[in-house]
């Protein structure tokens, strides 16, 4: 079998990584943790982000089986159902989304928010393979930043979502709702037990500025040079470290609206009697 084709696009305005992953035998391709361009000034949605997505399938002539997330992001909106519509394919996510739908309808108080998991096409279980042609993707369950991350494997390549950032910036916040950072060490021990080899293609990258922006690292480099679990930090250190930095940091700019939309699988709230979709601000909550 022959490896993946992968093609990234970097958001500079949200730091996101968009991942296509194709068989280059079938021209069959899964797009993970899409973006949906968004102006928090003005409330406009666009899609120039999602558009560089539709020009390289439609111009590679691959078939979209699958638009996966790899959690609900707090940090910039989805365009999957605009890739969906434009594309095809079928919208998923962990199964445990539903535990996260039930906090933010709570927090947003939204009694008709389903918390079922039913905005999406198909809810997936921790192991559950998923067939791209002849590429077989394995969902791990790999929670700590979310009740819901997961991490999809495909030979010796693996899109991590959030858990891991490139090794000189670390890992993922754990202080939303559900978040845990003892959780967060064993789902990352889980990516380090992965051939060493292993490429992993991370969902975000926060350059210094004498680099530039960077997806992609290795098991091996993680291992050896991670600022936060590198061999030999122990999960109470890390639990320590994490908790400890959750403190000082600000909510994203996005956290709002991306999570308003990402738990309805990328659908914007249903249109008011206007005809206008409106999102809900909660007032000294957070």
């Amino acid at each position: 079998m022959l490896p993946p084709t992968i093609q990234s696009f970097f958001d500079p305005t949200t730091f996101t990584v968009t991942h296509v992953v194709s068989d280059p035998a079938t021209r069959c391709a899964a797009i993970i943790d899409s973006v949906l361009d968004y102006d928090p000034k003005s409330g406009r949605t666009s899609h120039v982000n999602a558009d560089k997505v539709v020009a390289y399938v439609s111009q590679s002539g691959l078939k979209v089986d699958w638009i996966l997330e790899t959690h609900a992001h707090a940090d910039h909106l989805s365009a999957a159902p605009y890739l969906k519509e434009k594309l095809g394919g079928r919208v998923a996510i962990a199964r445990d989304i539903c535990a996260v739908q039930a906090v933010f309808k709570k927090v947003f108080n939204v009694p008709d928010m389903d918390t079922q998991g039913a905005d999406f096409d198909h809810l997936l279980d921790d192991g559950e393979v998923l067939h791209v042609g002849e590429l077989k993707l394995t969902a791990l369950l790999t929670p700590g930043h979310t009740p819901a991350c997961m991490t999809f494997v495909c030979g010796l390549d693996a899109f991590v979502g959030d858990t891991l950032f490139m090794p000189d910036y670390g890992s993922a916040r754990c202080d939303f709702p559900g978040g845990d950072a003892d959780a967060l060490y064993q789902s990352i021990q889980k990516i380090l037990a992965l051939d060493p080899a292993t490429r992993l293609h991370l969902c975000h990258d926060y350059p210094p500025a004498e680099r530039a922006p960077a997806w992609v690292s290795t098991v091996a480099a993680q291992r050896k040079d991670n600022i936060h679990v590198h061999d030999g930090v122990t999960q109470s250190d890390f639990v320590s470290m994490r908790n400890a930095r959750d403190k000082t940091l600000l909510m994203p700019v996005l956290i709002l609206p991306s999570v308003q939309v990402n738990v309805r699988a990328g659908k914007l709230p249903p249109p008011e009697d206007n005809g206008v979709s409106y999102l809900k601000v909660p007032l000294n909550l957070l």
